[in-house]
């Protein structure tokens, strides 16, 4: 009866963490006090267009306004062709797959729900005011041991299997199933006895569910993932606590244990100082205040509009944005205003995150299997935290909630998931002052101002901010950022003295018995380009070195662009070279400026970390779609994730390298440009216990898009039209 008593104990215990685990309750780590930050609004006794104001009541400041949101959505509705399934219709849906034959079964689960978008030539010809297209949904689940994918009618409640044998992987697990697999090896004896021995209590462990990816046919019949676990005791950053070469086995299907692996007897335990990272468990007197408090303020409000909740209006810029359970954020129908015929054209047609690919660089027992791709076994959005007002995000941004669906297909809301804010960092759009040797006295700048969409997801231990930045001249930039916690590896050293041959450390050591294991991040980005129409072309504009003859000029070289136009998929294959540079160019062929040049956008490469696996290595496999940083496939609504459809435990046959092997032609169709953002991170001691953000990002640029500069005619800023804010104890 004890026993039974405390492994009931054990399971809530047990259960309350992975909520906090993978719901992630964010803390702010510096919180600032609202008062400190003031709200400048045309009422406000703070705030004037003057150089000083002195204020009537000097004691009273307004309180930090409540972020903008949506609080109520089970009387949603969708306004456009591609806003998200709304709670009345995944209450719906649940309705019609409940009374289907193939869910009679009581051993199902749904490990998606997602809107399936209308063909795309009927999203370009809807307009606002037309009737809105047939609402479909796309619908992935297990069902006694098999994955299906379906699509309902929601109007007619028709129900369509699809065949899916050909896919060697499984679904996106759910959160059910992270969490069930967590709780398995309680109900395992041999496990308990184990964690015992290794000087743990019971009351203090956290385990985290971990991805096995797939090396070889003995993982082929079963459904599998691998729980590791960690010390809770004294401190919240159970990650640097790790009960190092504790393997647990798991089958995803049964939640029975198939295999414990303990090989870390020897290793100990890190200590837990020094280790927490939030701001109620510093010390008072180690509190580092460095600035002044900061806050940019809007006294007529923000700039940008939002219509319907999902239609993003700003500045010369129009796109439509939902949250995506896979994706985390998506960017469909992005259209720029010009400045000349005040047309809004088309740029992008839709946008988002398809795949990351995480491979740890430590072949051990304990550690080979790392090798995460977060959007299609985690997914990615369904880890994304609610942002923190005032820390993950100014004020006077926008929050954007999430609805998702659990296992039982009930829907749930993820508050706050995705932030919109303008952004202005002292950035200048453009400028020029003329020398004085021309007898021209000109000074003339432009602020650069911009809309920005950030999401953040916690995967367990990593942070990941993603950041889509719209530009008024056109540029979008997305950005990527990197933060969180070291995935750690417990150790007998304490100190490189100790080590004779650091290199078998495969990483770096960071503290005492703590090993920050050598990885890298690959986000690989989906594009569908669409400039100034579907029917588009992918031209690789080679830089070469060309000789001069001899006599012909002082110079013995200069550099000339060649422009090759892509016929077939395998010539736009891109891996980007220093000393080979091209610029890569989307441009319509039908399309021409008044001089003649095609119109088009560039992709500006940055995060350039390539991956150097071997290309038979098992994990390289599964992530082939990072072979090449830039890819061009044409449009095929099925090929959307980078690495297949079902990507856990995948062999690596339906990603974007084997789609692409077909060399399928793509000069003047409607194409999908891919690109990869890569990051090698050796560790090191200032990324303990938690990591400053190091971020990396590529542009979408356009090119002979405009007649000319498009933010020309943006006037400057003066200083009668800016507010000057003053603190009380300053007047």
């Amino acid at each position: 009866m004890e026993a039974r008593n405390l492994l009931r104990f054990l399971v809530l215990f047990l259960s309350i963490g992975l909520v906090l685990i993978f719901t992630w309750v964010h803390l702010p780590s510096t919180p600032p006090n609202p008062t400190e930050l003031l709200d400048c609004t045309t009422n406000s006794p703070w705030c004037t267009s003057k150089n000083r104001f002195q204020p009537k009541q000097p004691n009273l400041l307004k309180k930090s306004p409540k972020p903008t949101r949506r609080h109520n959505h089970a009387s949603d509705k969708p306004h456009h062709p591609l806003d998200p399934l709304t709670i009345q219709e995944i209450n719906e849906l649940r309705s019609i797959l409940t009374s289907h034959a193939l869910f009679k079964s009581s051993s199902y689960a749904l490990h998606s729900i997602e809107l399936e978008e209308p063909e795309k030539p009927l999203v370009l010809k809807w307009k606002k005011g037309d009737p809105l297209l047939p609402r479909k949904a796309t619908v992935v689940a297990r069902v006694d041991g098999k994955s299906h994918v379906l699509t309902v009618h929601l109007g007619t409640q028709e129900v369509t299997v699809h065949e899916t044998s050909s896919h060697s992987g499984y679904p996106t697990m759910t959160i059910e199933d992270m969490t069930a697999a967590t709780l398995a090896p309680l109900a395992n004896a041999d496990f308990n006895r184990t964690i015992i021995q290794r000087g743990v209590d019971l009351t203090d462990l956290a385990c985290l569910p971990i991805s096995t990816g797939w090396y070889g046919e003995s993982e082929e019949t079963r459904r599998l993932i691998k729980v590791q676990c960690y010390s809770m005791k004294g401190t919240a950053n159970f990650y640097m606590r790790p009960i190092e070469g504790l393997t647990v086995l798991v089958d995803l299907d049964t939640k029975q244990v198939v295999e414990i692996s303990d090989k870390g007897k020897n290793i100990p335990i890190p200590k837990s100082g020094n280790t927490d990272y939030r701001y109620s468990a510093q010390e008072l007197h180690q509190v580092i205040n460095l600035f002044n408090p900061i806050s940019i303020e809007q006294p007529k409000g923000p700039s940008f509009t939002i219509e319907d909740e999902h239609l993003v209006k700003w500045a010369n810029w129009e796109f439509h944005l939902k949250p995506d359970a896979r994706a985390g954020v998506i960017v469909s129908r992005a259209k720029v205003r010009d400045p000349d015929t005040g047309e809004l054209r088309n740029v992008v047609y839709k946008g988002f995150t398809s795949e990351l690919f995480v491979p740890y660089m430590d072949p051990t027992d304990a550690w080979y299997f790392k090798t995460y791709m977060d959007a299609g076994e985690y997914g990615f959005g369904l880890q994304a935290m609610a942002l923190d007002p005032l820390n993950d995000c100014p004020r006077n941004a926008y929050y954007m909630d999430g609805v998702f669906v659990a296992a039982d297909g009930t829907p749930y809301v993820r508050s706050n998931m995705i932030c919109v804010f303008e952004k202005y960092a002292g950035d200048i759009g453009w400028r020029h002052s003329e020398s004085p040797i021309t007898g021209m006295e000109i000074r003339e700048a432009r602020p650069k101002v911009t809309l920005v969409v950030r999401m953040a997801a916690s995967v367990a231990n990593y942070d990941y901010i993603v950041d889509w930045e719209f530009q008024t001249d056109g540029l979008i930039r997305i950005k990527v950022g990197l933060s969180g916690i070291l995935m750690v590896k417990g150790t007998t050293y304490d100190n490189i003295n100790q080590i004779s041959n650091q290199e078998n450390l495969y990483g770096t050591l960071l503290s005492e018995n703590v090993i920050g294991v050598i990885h890298d991040h690959y986000i690989t980005f989906y594009l569908d380009m669409d400039i100034d129409g579907s029917d588009n072309s992918f031209v690789n504009v080679n830089i070469k070195k060309q000789q001069t003859s001899p006599g012909e000029s002082p110079r013995r070289s200069y550099l000339k662009a060649i422009r090759n136009v892509a016929k077939t998929e395998k010539d736009a294959q891109i891996k980007l070279k220093l000393y080979d540079p091209s610029e890569f160019h989307v441009i319509n062929p039908s399309k021409k400026t008044r001089v003649g040049n095609p119109v088009g956008y560039k992709v500006v490469p940055g995060g350039t970390a390539a991956s150097m696996l071997d290309l038979d290595d098992p994990p390289q496999k599964r992530g082939a779609f990072t072979n090449n940083q830039i890819w061009v496939t044409p449009y095929n609504q099925s090929e959307q994730w980078a690495g297949g459809l079902f990507v856990y435990q995948s062999q690596g046959e339906d990603t974007l390298a084997t789609w692409s092997e077909r060399d399928r032609p793509i000069e003047n169709k409607d194409i999908v440009l891919w690109y990869t953002l890569g990051f090698h991170h050796i560790p090191c001691q200032e990324d303990f216990p938690i990591m400053p953000t190091v971020s990396s990002s590529f542009d979408l640029k356009p090119v002979n898009f405009f007649e000319s500069n498009p933010i020309l005619r943006i006037p400057p800023n003066l200083e009668k039209d800016l507010p000057v804010c003053e603190p009380a104890d300053s007047v």
